[in-house]
């Protein structure tokens, strides 16, 4: 999940630099962009689900905003996530990655990153179905902050089956940051004017 910051008052939208109603977290650190765009709207495909997996796992115990700020240096050095290139990495690979100040340096996420590359190409064209098989029925958006979960019960399934699939750093947290993330929930507050 996003996290929500100091400025927020829990459970109230907050207005932006435009006068509309946004998440709190929306409006820090550089993440309004990411808030207004991206978040919550339908993410298909190989590469790009891959990329939001990947970064989700990089931001595990981070900032998002640390992860958005380094977001072109990520697509630079994991070749823009194309799993067929990444999945070919090898152990240089790894170490120059890890010399990369452009990125989080944590062997690690980079190493899981590899290894969900080639789980990634063991699916052959499945990964955006299997994810999407975990999107839950469609539910009122959240009112306040603090009814935004951390976790669900299809999000622990959905680590739960990205795991014998070969997927690494994905735990039922994870998981559902990227569920948020790629819009199988739309945990957008209710008087969010920029929901999807």
């Amino acid at each position: 999940m996003v996290e929500a910051t100091g400025r927020d008052r829990p459970g109230d939208v907050l207005p932006g630099p435009d006068g509309l109603s946004r998440c709190p977290w929306g409006l820090a650190d550089g993440q309004l962009d990411y808030h207004d765009a991206e978040w919550g709207r339908p993410v298909h495909g190989d590469a790009a689900l891959f990329e939001r997996i990947s970064l989700e796992a990089f931001q595990s115990g981070l900032s998002w905003a640390v992860i958005l700020r380094k977001r072109e240096n990520f697509r630079s050095a994991f070749h823009g996530f194309d799993p067929a290139r990444v999945a070919a990495f090898d152990d240089e690979d790894v170490e120059r990655l890890l010399a990369d100040a452009g990125i989080v340096r944590n062997r690690a996420k980079v190493e899981a990153t590899v290894a969900n590359a080639r789980a990634v190409l063991d699916l052959d064209g499945r990964l955006d179905a299997e994810i999407w098989s975990f999107a839950p029925p469609p539910r009122p958006r959240p009112r306040r902050v603090a009814d935004v979960p951390a976790a669900t019960e299809e999000s622990t399934a959905l680590a739960r089956r990205l795991r014998t699939l070969g997927f690494r750093f994905v735990g039922p947290t994870t998981a559902y940051a990227l569920m948020q993330a790629v819009g199988l929930v739309d945990d957008h507050l209710a008087d969010c004017a920029t929901a999807p």
